[in-house]
């Protein structure tokens, strides 16, 4: 499973010209679900998100998560993090997970956040959506599940 996390002053997510999540400050998740990814992986990512300090404390230094700034977090599938573009010029989504099996992972992972006492948000899960933020830094966090030793 893989993340691109981003701390954002506010953010939100339209689909179906309906907005489907809004938060202000906190994070901005995007979510790829790869084929045999696990709740196991959902769970790490949660809560490694959670508790990941990536916003200034009083000192302009990058000691503080999500939780202890009482943010929001807006979750947002997206198979494409998982696209290999190594040969050819059309990117494969071949070890994206197939959808049955990746929206319960997601549904799961918002729980979890949800588990660590913050407001999650989402967007429409094989949706086509419209992303707007507001990055602040600019932060952005690579994470991946499989690479957690």
């Amino acid at each position: 499973m893989r993340a691109v996390v981003q701390v954002v002053r506010d953010a939100s997510v339209e689909a179906g010209g309906r907005v489907s999540g809004r938060i202000d400050r906190g994070l901005l998740v995007y979510l790829g679900v790869a084929r045999g990814d696990t709740v196991s992986d959902a769970g790490y990512l949660a809560e490694k998100i959670a508790a990941l300090r990536v916003f200034d404390d009083g000192e302009n230094r990058m000691n503080l998560s999500v939780q202890d700034i009482k943010g929001g977090v807006l979750v947002v599938s997206q198979f494409t993090l998982l696209a290999d573009a190594r040969k050819g010029r059309r990117p494969s989504y071949s070890n994206a997970a197939d959808p049955s099996e990746a929206e319960p992972l997601y549904r799961y992972f918002m729980e979890r956040v949800r588990a660590c006492g913050l407001s999650c948000e989402s967007g429409v899960f094989r949706a086509r959506m419209l992303v707007r933020y507001v990055n602040d830094g600019p932060v952005t966090v690579l994470l991946d599940s499989k690479k957690q030793f």
